[in-house]
Protein backbone atom coordinates (compact mmCIF):
# COMPACT_ATOMS: atom_id res chain seq x y z
CA UNK A 1 0.00 0.00 0.00
CA UNK A 2 1.33 3.29 -1.04
CA UNK A 3 1.95 5.69 1.54
CA UNK A 4 0.51 9.04 1.61
CA UNK A 5 3.75 11.85 1.37
CA UNK A 6 2.07 14.24 3.91
CA UNK A 7 2.05 14.26 7.41
CA UNK A 8 -0.69 13.81 10.16
CA UNK A 9 0.10 17.37 10.95
CA UNK A 10 -0.31 18.57 7.82
CA UNK A 11 -3.77 16.70 7.14
CA UNK A 12 -4.63 18.70 10.38
CA UNK A 13 -3.25 22.10 9.36
CA UNK A 14 -5.40 21.65 6.47
CA UNK A 15 -8.75 20.60 7.74
CA UNK A 16 -8.32 23.17 10.51
CA UNK A 17 -7.87 25.71 7.33
CA UNK A 18 -10.85 24.05 5.84
CA UNK A 19 -13.22 25.07 8.61
CA UNK A 20 -11.31 28.18 9.37
CA UNK A 21 -11.45 29.49 6.01
CA UNK A 22 -14.97 28.50 5.96
CA UNK A 23 -16.60 30.93 8.64
CA UNK A 24 -13.66 33.55 7.27
CA UNK A 25 -15.13 33.25 4.01
CA UNK A 26 -19.01 33.42 5.10
CA UNK A 27 -18.27 36.35 7.42
CA UNK A 28 -16.22 38.38 4.88
CA UNK A 29 -19.29 38.04 2.01
CA UNK A 30 -22.07 38.74 4.76
CA UNK A 31 -21.01 41.75 6.29
CA UNK A 32 -20.21 44.18 3.82
CA UNK A 33 -22.93 42.65 1.50
CA UNK A 34 -25.13 43.44 4.80
CA UNK A 35 -23.61 46.97 4.55
CA UNK A 36 -24.57 47.23 0.77
CA UNK A 37 -27.98 46.12 1.48
CA UNK A 38 -28.83 49.20 4.06
CA UNK A 39 -26.51 52.04 2.03
CA UNK A 40 -26.73 51.03 -1.58
CA UNK A 41 -23.75 52.81 -2.13
CA UNK A 42 -20.86 51.49 -4.14
CA UNK A 43 -18.41 54.57 -2.95
CA UNK A 44 -19.20 53.63 0.96
CA UNK A 45 -18.93 49.92 0.10
CA UNK A 46 -15.37 50.62 -1.77
CA UNK A 47 -14.07 52.85 0.91
CA UNK A 48 -15.02 50.61 3.95
CA UNK A 49 -13.60 47.22 2.32
CA UNK A 50 -10.49 49.60 1.42
CA UNK A 51 -10.47 50.19 5.36
CA UNK A 52 -10.47 46.74 6.08
CA UNK A 53 -7.41 45.97 4.12
CA UNK A 54 -5.01 48.62 6.16
CA UNK A 55 -4.93 46.20 8.92
CA UNK A 56 -3.91 42.90 6.75
CA UNK A 57 -1.60 44.55 5.47
CA UNK A 58 0.16 46.06 8.64
CA UNK A 59 -0.10 43.12 10.58
CA UNK A 60 0.91 40.90 7.72
CA UNK A 61 5.04 41.44 8.26
CA UNK A 62 4.45 41.07 12.21
CA UNK A 63 2.45 37.23 11.38
CA UNK A 64 5.80 36.61 9.47
CA UNK A 65 8.37 37.90 12.01
CA UNK A 66 6.14 35.68 14.94
CA UNK A 67 5.85 32.90 12.92
CA UNK A 68 9.60 32.60 12.59
CA UNK A 69 9.87 33.13 16.08
CA UNK A 70 6.42 31.70 17.65
CA UNK A 71 5.42 27.73 17.50
CA UNK A 72 3.29 28.07 14.09
CA UNK A 73 0.47 26.24 15.88
CA UNK A 74 -0.41 28.28 18.67
CA UNK A 75 0.08 31.44 16.16
CA UNK A 76 -3.45 29.55 14.66
CA UNK A 77 -4.74 28.69 17.80
CA UNK A 78 -4.93 31.83 19.18
CA UNK A 79 -6.02 33.97 16.38
CA UNK A 80 -9.02 31.37 15.89
CA UNK A 81 -10.13 31.70 19.29
CA UNK A 82 -9.75 35.79 19.40
CA UNK A 83 -11.75 35.84 15.88
CA UNK A 84 -14.67 33.74 17.29
CA UNK A 85 -14.27 36.50 19.99
CA UNK A 86 -14.78 39.50 17.21
CA UNK A 87 -17.82 37.84 15.37
CA UNK A 88 -19.20 37.53 19.40
CA UNK A 89 -18.97 41.28 20.19
CA UNK A 90 -20.06 42.10 16.62
CA UNK A 91 -23.20 40.36 17.45
CA UNK A 92 -23.52 41.80 21.03
CA UNK A 93 -23.48 45.53 19.82
CA UNK A 94 -24.39 45.41 16.08
CA UNK A 95 -27.92 47.08 17.16
CA UNK A 96 -26.60 49.68 19.86
CA UNK A 97 -23.88 51.41 18.25
CA UNK A 98 -23.25 52.95 14.60
CA UNK A 99 -23.56 50.46 12.26
CA UNK A 100 -21.16 51.55 9.90
CA UNK A 101 -18.28 52.53 12.42
CA UNK A 102 -18.80 48.83 14.28
CA UNK A 103 -18.79 47.05 10.76
CA UNK A 104 -15.98 48.85 9.98
CA UNK A 105 -13.90 48.53 12.57
CA UNK A 106 -14.88 44.03 13.07
CA UNK A 107 -13.86 44.50 9.44
CA UNK A 108 -10.64 45.73 9.98
CA UNK A 109 -9.93 43.11 12.59
CA UNK A 110 -11.08 40.30 10.78
CA UNK A 111 -8.61 40.84 8.13
CA UNK A 112 -6.08 41.76 10.20
CA UNK A 113 -6.11 38.54 11.83
CA UNK A 114 -6.45 37.19 8.73
CA UNK A 115 -2.82 38.76 7.23
CA UNK A 116 -1.46 37.63 11.09
CA UNK A 117 -2.63 34.09 10.58
CA UNK A 118 -1.55 33.42 6.79
CA UNK A 119 2.37 33.59 7.35
CA UNK A 120 2.21 31.24 9.69
CA UNK A 121 0.04 28.58 7.53
CA UNK A 122 2.26 28.89 4.85
CA UNK A 123 5.67 28.70 6.92
CA UNK A 124 4.44 25.49 7.63
CA UNK A 125 4.53 23.96 4.43
CA UNK A 126 8.33 24.03 4.40
CA UNK A 127 8.53 22.08 8.04
CA UNK A 128 5.89 19.35 7.63
CA UNK A 129 6.51 18.46 3.74
CA UNK A 130 9.25 17.11 1.81
CA UNK A 131 10.52 20.04 -0.90
CA UNK A 132 9.77 17.66 -3.56
CA UNK A 133 5.91 18.00 -2.25
CA UNK A 134 6.08 21.59 -2.21
CA UNK A 135 3.77 22.43 -4.99
CA UNK A 136 1.44 19.70 -4.73
CA UNK A 137 1.23 20.76 -0.75
CA UNK A 138 0.84 24.90 -2.12
CA UNK A 139 -1.79 23.34 -4.43
CA UNK A 140 -3.90 21.56 -1.56
CA UNK A 141 -3.97 24.91 0.24
CA UNK A 142 -4.83 26.61 -2.61
CA UNK A 143 -7.59 23.96 -2.74
CA UNK A 144 -8.88 23.98 0.33
CA UNK A 145 -8.92 27.55 0.63
CA UNK A 146 -10.80 28.02 -2.53
CA UNK A 147 -13.56 25.27 -1.17
CA UNK A 148 -14.04 27.24 1.52
CA UNK A 149 -14.14 30.34 -0.01
CA UNK A 150 -16.92 28.52 -2.33
CA UNK A 151 -19.10 27.34 0.14
CA UNK A 152 -18.92 29.59 2.45
CA UNK A 153 -20.27 32.73 0.70
CA UNK A 154 -22.68 30.19 -1.22
CA UNK A 155 -24.20 28.82 2.10
CA UNK A 156 -23.72 32.54 3.99
CA UNK A 157 -25.69 33.78 1.23
CA UNK A 158 -28.63 31.76 1.43
CA UNK A 159 -28.57 31.58 5.33
CA UNK A 160 -28.43 35.93 5.21
CA UNK A 161 -31.30 35.69 2.70
CA UNK A 162 -33.81 33.22 4.11
CA UNK A 163 -32.85 34.09 8.08
CA UNK A 164 -30.55 37.61 8.30
CA UNK A 165 -27.59 38.43 9.45
CA UNK A 166 -27.36 36.48 13.21
CA UNK A 167 -27.63 32.82 11.90
CA UNK A 168 -24.34 33.80 9.56
CA UNK A 169 -22.87 35.15 12.53
CA UNK A 170 -23.71 32.29 14.91
CA UNK A 171 -22.27 29.68 12.26
CA UNK A 172 -18.93 31.30 11.71
CA UNK A 173 -17.92 31.84 15.39
CA UNK A 174 -18.52 28.32 15.97
CA UNK A 175 -16.54 27.62 13.35
CA UNK A 176 -13.40 29.49 14.17
CA UNK A 177 -13.97 27.64 17.65
CA UNK A 178 -14.23 24.38 16.58
CA UNK A 179 -11.07 25.39 14.18
CA UNK A 180 -8.76 26.74 17.38
CA UNK A 181 -9.68 23.39 19.36
CA UNK A 182 -8.67 20.86 16.72
CA UNK A 183 -5.04 23.17 16.14
CA UNK A 184 -4.16 22.30 19.65
CA UNK A 185 -3.82 18.72 18.45
CA UNK A 186 -1.41 20.03 15.96
CA UNK A 187 2.24 19.13 16.01
CA UNK A 188 4.64 21.84 14.10
CA UNK A 189 8.60 21.68 14.26
CA UNK A 190 9.93 24.60 16.05
CA UNK A 191 13.02 25.73 16.45
CA UNK A 192 13.45 28.84 18.87
CA UNK A 193 15.19 31.24 17.09
CA UNK A 194 17.90 33.84 19.27
CA UNK A 195 16.91 37.19 20.27
CA UNK A 196 18.59 40.43 20.40
CA UNK A 197 17.32 43.84 21.56
CA UNK A 198 13.60 44.41 22.35
CA UNK A 199 10.56 43.28 20.40
CA UNK A 200 11.11 46.76 18.13
CA UNK A 201 14.26 46.08 17.14
CA UNK A 202 13.79 42.46 16.10
CA UNK A 203 10.75 43.58 14.12
CA UNK A 204 13.19 46.22 12.64
CA UNK A 205 16.12 43.68 12.11
CA UNK A 206 13.74 40.65 10.55
CA UNK A 207 11.97 43.01 8.24
CA UNK A 208 15.28 44.72 6.85
CA UNK A 209 16.59 41.46 6.80
CA UNK A 210 13.93 39.73 3.99
CA UNK A 211 13.34 43.11 1.94
CA UNK A 212 17.22 42.63 1.21
CA UNK A 213 16.66 39.25 0.28
CA UNK A 214 13.71 40.32 -2.01
CA UNK A 215 15.85 43.06 -3.34
CA UNK A 216 19.19 41.41 -3.96
CA UNK A 217 18.81 37.54 -2.84
CA UNK A 218 16.33 37.22 -5.37
CA UNK A 219 15.45 40.43 -7.22
CA UNK A 220 13.33 38.39 -9.43
CA UNK A 221 10.69 37.92 -6.41
CA UNK A 222 10.99 41.89 -6.20
CA UNK A 223 9.85 42.45 -9.95
CA UNK A 224 7.31 39.77 -9.98
CA UNK A 225 5.91 41.25 -6.90
CA UNK A 226 5.40 44.60 -8.31
CA UNK A 227 3.67 42.80 -11.73
CA UNK A 228 1.36 41.05 -8.57
CA UNK A 229 0.94 44.95 -7.02
CA UNK A 230 -0.44 46.06 -10.94
CA UNK A 231 -3.02 43.50 -11.31
CA UNK A 232 -4.56 43.83 -7.77
CA UNK A 233 -4.95 47.25 -8.10
CA UNK A 234 -6.48 47.36 -11.33
CA UNK A 235 -8.28 44.06 -11.86
CA UNK A 236 -8.30 41.93 -8.65
CA UNK A 237 -9.79 45.38 -7.22
CA UNK A 238 -12.45 45.62 -9.81
CA UNK A 239 -13.39 42.42 -9.56
CA UNK A 240 -14.22 42.93 -5.36
CA UNK A 241 -16.18 46.08 -5.71
CA UNK A 242 -17.58 45.44 -9.06
CA UNK A 243 -19.29 42.07 -8.34
CA UNK A 244 -21.58 42.88 -5.73
CA UNK A 245 -22.26 45.84 -6.62
CA UNK A 246 -23.27 45.37 -10.12
CA UNK A 247 -25.29 42.02 -8.74
CA UNK A 248 -27.15 43.72 -6.15
CA UNK A 249 -27.44 47.17 -7.10
CA UNK A 250 -27.46 47.34 -10.97
CA UNK A 251 -28.81 44.56 -12.60
CA UNK A 252 -32.73 44.30 -12.83
CA UNK A 253 -32.65 41.35 -10.00
CA UNK A 254 -35.29 41.12 -6.96
CA UNK A 255 -33.17 41.65 -4.19
CA UNK A 256 -33.98 38.66 -2.12
CA UNK A 257 -32.72 36.84 -5.49
CA UNK A 258 -29.97 39.00 -6.06
CA UNK A 259 -28.33 38.44 -2.51
CA UNK A 260 -28.58 34.73 -3.50
CA UNK A 261 -27.24 35.12 -6.82
CA UNK A 262 -24.56 37.39 -5.32
CA UNK A 263 -23.30 34.61 -3.11
CA UNK A 264 -23.26 32.04 -5.92
CA UNK A 265 -21.07 34.17 -7.77
CA UNK A 266 -18.59 34.76 -4.84
CA UNK A 267 -18.81 30.96 -4.87
CA UNK A 268 -18.13 30.69 -8.84
CA UNK A 269 -14.51 32.91 -7.88
CA UNK A 270 -13.93 30.11 -5.63
CA UNK A 271 -14.31 27.27 -7.24
CA UNK A 272 -12.24 28.75 -10.38
CA UNK A 273 -10.00 28.49 -7.29
CA UNK A 274 -10.46 25.46 -6.47
CA UNK A 275 -10.35 23.95 -9.81
CA UNK A 276 -7.10 26.26 -10.24
CA UNK A 277 -5.72 24.28 -7.47
CA UNK A 278 -7.07 20.89 -8.32
CA UNK A 279 -5.30 21.71 -12.22
CA UNK A 280 -1.83 23.23 -10.48
CA UNK A 281 -1.17 19.19 -8.57
CA UNK A 282 -2.56 16.97 -11.23
CA UNK A 283 0.24 19.31 -13.50
CA UNK A 284 2.72 20.11 -10.81
CA UNK A 285 5.08 18.27 -12.77
CA UNK A 286 4.45 20.40 -15.96
CA UNK A 287 4.30 23.78 -14.82
CA UNK A 288 6.96 26.03 -15.29
CA UNK A 289 7.56 29.60 -13.53
CA UNK A 290 8.92 31.07 -16.94
CA UNK A 291 5.40 30.47 -18.52
CA UNK A 292 3.35 32.25 -15.01
CA UNK A 293 3.82 35.28 -17.62
CA UNK A 294 1.39 33.97 -19.88
CA UNK A 295 -1.40 33.15 -16.94
CA UNK A 296 -1.59 36.73 -16.17
CA UNK A 297 -2.40 37.60 -19.38
CA UNK A 298 -5.14 35.08 -19.69
CA UNK A 299 -6.66 36.79 -16.59
CA UNK A 300 -6.49 40.42 -18.33
CA UNK A 301 -8.12 38.73 -21.17
CA UNK A 302 -11.23 37.54 -18.76
CA UNK A 303 -11.88 41.01 -18.07
CA UNK A 304 -13.31 42.28 -21.68
CA UNK A 305 -16.76 39.56 -22.12
CA UNK A 306 -18.04 41.49 -18.94
CA UNK A 307 -17.77 45.14 -20.76
CA UNK A 308 -18.85 44.00 -24.08
CA UNK A 309 -22.02 41.53 -22.59
CA UNK A 310 -23.11 45.12 -20.56
CA UNK A 311 -22.88 47.06 -23.78
CA UNK A 312 -25.10 44.42 -25.70
CA UNK A 313 -27.79 43.00 -23.14
CA UNK A 314 -30.33 44.76 -21.06
CA UNK A 315 -31.10 41.30 -19.64
CA UNK A 316 -29.70 41.15 -15.98
CA UNK A 317 -29.56 37.56 -16.30
CA UNK A 318 -27.53 37.25 -19.53
CA UNK A 319 -24.81 39.75 -17.64
CA UNK A 320 -24.63 37.46 -14.20
CA UNK A 321 -23.71 34.42 -16.20
CA UNK A 322 -21.26 36.09 -18.24
CA UNK A 323 -19.86 37.84 -14.93
CA UNK A 324 -19.78 34.57 -13.10
CA UNK A 325 -18.30 33.11 -16.09
CA UNK A 326 -15.41 35.11 -16.69
CA UNK A 327 -14.97 35.65 -12.75
CA UNK A 328 -14.66 31.33 -12.80
CA UNK A 329 -11.66 31.33 -15.53
CA UNK A 330 -10.09 34.66 -13.69
CA UNK A 331 -9.64 32.57 -10.38
CA UNK A 332 -8.59 29.51 -12.59
CA UNK A 333 -5.43 31.44 -14.15
CA UNK A 334 -4.66 33.15 -10.90
CA UNK A 335 -4.68 30.24 -8.84
CA UNK A 336 -2.06 28.60 -11.13
CA UNK A 337 -0.18 31.69 -10.84
CA UNK A 338 0.20 32.16 -7.42
CA UNK A 339 0.55 28.29 -6.68
CA UNK A 340 3.70 28.61 -8.74
CA UNK A 341 5.12 31.36 -7.01
CA UNK A 342 4.54 30.14 -4.03
CA UNK A 343 6.18 27.33 -4.40
CA UNK A 344 9.31 29.01 -6.46
CA UNK A 345 9.64 31.03 -2.83
CA UNK A 346 9.42 28.59 -0.50
CA UNK A 347 12.07 26.50 -2.81
CA UNK A 348 14.45 29.56 -2.93
CA UNK A 349 14.23 31.21 0.49
CA UNK A 350 16.35 29.98 3.46
CA UNK A 351 14.55 28.17 6.56
CA UNK A 352 14.82 31.31 8.78
CA UNK A 353 13.41 33.85 6.70
CA UNK A 354 10.57 31.99 4.81
CA UNK A 355 7.95 33.10 7.20
CA UNK A 356 8.99 36.59 7.04
CA UNK A 357 9.65 36.66 3.29
CA UNK A 358 6.27 35.35 2.36
CA UNK A 359 4.55 37.87 4.89
CA UNK A 360 6.40 40.44 3.25
CA UNK A 361 5.26 39.29 -0.51
CA UNK A 362 1.44 39.16 1.46
CA UNK A 363 1.99 42.57 2.79
CA UNK A 364 3.24 44.17 -0.60
CA UNK A 365 0.83 42.84 -3.01
CA UNK A 366 -1.71 43.82 -0.67
CA UNK A 367 -0.87 47.13 -0.41
CA UNK A 368 -3.03 47.72 -3.83
CA UNK A 369 -5.79 46.40 -3.00
CA UNK A 370 -7.22 49.16 -0.45
CA UNK A 371 -6.49 51.85 -2.82
CA UNK A 372 -7.95 49.89 -5.64
CA UNK A 373 -11.38 49.21 -3.91
CA UNK A 374 -12.05 52.56 -3.15
CA UNK A 375 -10.76 53.90 -6.46
CA UNK A 376 -13.26 51.55 -7.98
CA UNK A 377 -16.28 51.92 -5.39
CA UNK A 378 -15.73 55.68 -6.59
CA UNK A 379 -15.42 55.06 -9.94
CA UNK A 380 -18.07 52.60 -10.39
CA UNK A 381 -20.89 55.69 -8.65
CA UNK A 382 -19.13 58.28 -11.26
CA UNK A 383 -20.34 56.23 -13.67
CA UNK A 384 -23.69 54.86 -13.06
CA UNK A 385 -25.55 54.10 -16.23
CA UNK A 386 -22.24 53.54 -17.97
CA UNK A 387 -20.58 50.73 -15.70
CA UNK A 388 -19.26 48.86 -19.33
CA UNK A 389 -16.65 51.27 -18.92
CA UNK A 390 -15.20 50.89 -15.79
CA UNK A 391 -15.11 47.21 -16.77
CA UNK A 392 -13.21 48.19 -19.84
CA UNK A 393 -10.95 49.77 -18.45
CA UNK A 394 -10.03 47.26 -15.81
CA UNK A 395 -9.13 44.86 -18.71
CA UNK A 396 -6.91 47.05 -20.73
CA UNK A 397 -5.03 48.84 -17.96
CA UNK A 398 -4.81 44.96 -16.75
CA UNK A 399 -3.33 43.47 -20.13
CA UNK A 400 -1.09 46.01 -21.02
CA UNK A 401 0.54 45.04 -17.34
CA UNK A 402 0.56 41.66 -18.25
CA UNK A 403 1.74 42.21 -21.82
CA UNK A 404 4.91 44.76 -20.72
CA UNK A 405 5.73 41.90 -17.81
CA UNK A 406 5.90 39.14 -19.52
CA UNK A 407 9.38 39.13 -19.71
CA UNK A 408 10.20 39.16 -16.44
CA UNK A 409 8.81 35.54 -15.93
CA UNK A 410 10.41 34.39 -19.04
CA UNK A 411 13.97 35.20 -16.58
CA UNK A 412 13.30 33.01 -14.16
Amino acid sequence: MKQTPFSKDFILVIIGQIISLFGNAAIRFALPLYLLNLTGSSALYGTVTACAFLPAILLSPVGGIVADRVNKRNVMVILDFFTAAVIFLFSLFMNQVNLIVLLTITLMLLYGIAGAYQPSVQASIPVLVDQEHFMTANAIINTVSSFSSLTGPVLGGILYSAYGLKPVLFVCMICFILSAVMEIFIQIPFQKQVSKGNIWMMAKTDFTESIRFIRKGKPVIGKALLVTCGINLFLAAMIIVALPYLVTEIFDLETTQANTLCGFAEGALAAGGLAGGVCAGIFADRLTIQKAGNLIIACAICVFPISIALILFSSGMINYMVMTVCCFLIMVFSTLFTVQMMSFVQTETPQNLIGKVIAVILTVSMCAQPLGNAFYGILFETCKGFEYTVVLFSGIVSLGIAICTRKIFKNF
